[in-house]
């Protein structure tokens, strides 16, 4: 392949055109469908965008006209994305869990023609609104089963139908496709990804070829690929996280994509290929480690003392690591014999087996939380970036981990922190801004610098840290300021808290509201002969309010600063939820929907008097059925004894 930098001359098509010269005959994807692998090389690949261009010029699609995506990752969703980009079209991702009210809503504001949707449940959420989207002249679908009566209505066609299309036009006009593809630039805007709308309504973020080739171009100058190395789509592709992959490193690389049958066996199927490197957001990462405390809790104590044992050694050895020193002979061996005993089992379970490196962003992941991965042998890294600079601006480099960090800049990244504490970032992959929205714009790129909203510094080792967003960081009554999300991931570490929201701003003290790990929580209660029924009542147990209260104990004996610590908290009756709007599509939460839902929580925490407050809770079963019941929620101090 030419040498990377030649690269940010293409645009994505161009870039999978010049694939098919070197390494045409190699899997670019593969797919598994009713237990099979289905393999595509680089060449049908090709051919498969090439007729899906041509089939959407057919239906007229043409350029400068946006195509919405909502859709599992399959291999026809990378068709039709990079089909419409050869077209000069622009894609936009929409989440599969959207609600069609939703959807109506960012295809209206994104002036959305076209829809591709991967089966008839997103279908029926276009049929809902389809008054309601007046500009979308069709609808393409892939999975045709329960579709048949659909055919009927001109408003759908079928991939299949794109496809004949496309290929009856390639042989009318042979020549038109590469016509089309190379008056393409690398400075187009390409695709519109949602922000993860922590404060409203996600904006479109326009993204250029070149945004996403020169983040692939940069990741892979500190972190090298092969082609051929395996990666395991499971993430949303509405999520700029999988376009980095898909979009960027895949084609800066030729690494193979591997689609999961579904969402439900994504992580039994990446068991079976074994991928070389791993993107995940913190929420994936917690949930693994929950998973390997279950094992450990269900195994022979014999087990639990060994693993207790080389757990401890392998967070020492991980230390030394991490920071690229010489580890001591004998922990060098202890660390050896425990990766032979334990971790190396346990990481093939876990099909992490043949796994270079992983990384993590969208949110911050605790440093106890890398430890521990670097324990067992994952080579976790933190990276750090937004949607406006294409996922990935900073990362940690191996052998130069540093887990209260997120690392320093890809090559060809500036930074600089502002007056304020924002940090400031410019590269070729920054976003030229969010699509018909000039002001917002103008705000993001003020003075040439991509704005991020969140307050850090760099640290004495060239590493930049993050703090929390700009506008999340808390002052205490005394001014003293505090970063709710440090406090947060502090409490997330522990296996029994799965979410927690803390509070404090201008008030006398922390507090949280927290929820407990169904799973692991569930477990425990039954080793220990505690019945329960629902989440609510296991969450209302005096031995479960017990247990967290230690682990609130522990994370307050680990932090220096005593304005810090928590004094109070209560456990949630429900857990947090996308559909309640209580968190984003990427399980981000959404502080003031939680503080103005829970209002009455909030204020029962900062009321010493009350110890207790009745609370009526709601649910929306998937039926459409409701039910509404009544609990008590209390609240506890942290230095408090429960009798």
């Amino acid at each position: 392949m030419e040498n990377s930098d030649k690269l940010l001359e293409y645009s994505i098509p161009q870039l999978l055109r010049l694939r098919i010269t070197y390494t045409g005959d190699k899997i670019a994807l593969r797919e598994k469908d009713f237990g099979i692998w289905n393999n595509y090389t680089w060449k049908s690949y090709y051919d498969h965008v090439r007729k899906t261009a041509l089939g959407l010029r057919e239906i007229g699609i043409f350029k400068g006209e946006n195509i919405a995506l909502i859709s599992d990752n399959i291999p026809e969703l990378l068709f039709v994305a990079i089909g419409a980009h050869s077209i000069g079209a622009v894609t936009a991702g929409i989440y599969q869990t959207s609600m069609p009210d939703e959807i109506a809503g960012i295809i209206n504001s994104l002036k959305i023609s076209a829809v591709f949707c991967d089966n008839q449940e997103q279908v029926d959420k276009l049929l809902d609104i389809r008054e309601d989207v007046p500009g979308v002249k069709k609808v393409i679908f892939e999975d045709p089963r329960g579709m048949r009566d659909y055919r009927k209505d001109k408003w759908f066609i079928s991939i299949e139908e794109l496809y004949q299309l496309g290929d009856s036009l390639h042989k009318k006009e042979p020549g038109l496709f590469d016509t089309l593809v190379d008056q393409g630039s690398p400075d187009d805007v390409c695709h519109l990804c949602l922000t993860s709308g922590t404060t409203g309504m996600p904006k479109g973020t326009m993204m250029t070829h070149r945004n996403y080739i020169n983040m692939g171009v940069q990741i892979t100058k500190v972190d090298p690929l092969n082609p051929g190395d395996e990666y395991v789509s499971f993430l949303p592709f509405a999520w700029i996280g999988e376009q980095m992959n898909s979009f960027g490193i895949a084609m800066a690389t030729g690494i193979t994509i591997n689609f999961p049958e579904s969402v439900e066996t994504a992580m039994s199927d990446l068991k079976e290929i074994g991928p070389h490197f791993m993107f995940g957001a913190p929420r994936i990462y917690e949930n693994l480690r929950s998973s390997i405390w279950l094992k450990i809790d269900q195994s022979y104590w014999l087990n639990k003392i060994i693993y207790n044992y080389f757990i401890e050694v392998g967070q020492e050895a991980a230390q030394y690591r991490m920071r690229g020193e010489t580890m001591p002979p004998l922990l060098r061996f202890k660390a050896w014999l425990g990766k032979q005993m334990i971790f190396r089992p346990l990481v093939n379970q876990m099909g992490l087996l043949r796994l270079r490196r992983a990384y993590t962003g969208g949110a911050a992941l605790g440093p106890e939380l890398f430890t521990f991965y670097q324990a067992i042998g994952v080579n976790l890294k933190q990276i750090y970036g937004q949607t406006e600079i294409t996922g990935i601006a900073y990362m940690h480099r191996d052998g130069d981990v540093r887990p209260d960090s997120v690392g320093m800049p890809l090559p060809g990244t500036e930074c600089k922190i502002s007056d304020e504490g924002e940090i400031l970032s410019k590269s070729l992959s920054v976003s030229p801004g969010y699509f018909e929205q000039p002001e917002k714009t103008r705000e993001l790129l003020e003075g040439g610098w991509l704005h991020s909203g969140d307050a850090g510094y760099i640290d004495e080792f060239g590493h930049l840290v993050v703090i929390d967003r700009v506008s999340d960081v808390m002052h205490n009554h005394k001014n003293e300021m505090f970063s709710p999300m440090f406090l947060e991931n502090k409490l997330k570490f522990s296996p029994y808290i799965k979410e927690a929201v803390i509070f404090g701003d201008k008030r006398e003290f922390v507090a949280a509201l927290i929820n407990i790990d169904p799973e692991v929580v569930g477990k425990w209660a039954e080793d220990r002969g505690i019945s329960y029924t629902t989440y609510m009542d296991l969450a209302g147990k005096k031995e479960v309010a017990e247990l967290v209260m230690e682990q609130v104990k522990g994370v307050n004996e680990r932090v220096e600063k005593e304005h810090f610590r928590i004094e109070r908290f209560a456990l949630l009756y429900k857990l947090l939820d996308v559909d309640d709007g209580e968190l984003t599509k990427t399980g981000k939460i959404r502080r003031k929907v939680v503080m103005e839902r829970y209002k009455h929580l909030y204020e029962g925490l900062y009321d010493l008097d009350v110890e207790s407050k009745e609370v009526e809770a709601s649910f929306q079963y998937q039926d459409g059925q409701s039910a509404t019941v009544k609990t008590t929620i209390r609240f506890y101090s942290s230095d408090a004894k429960l009798g």
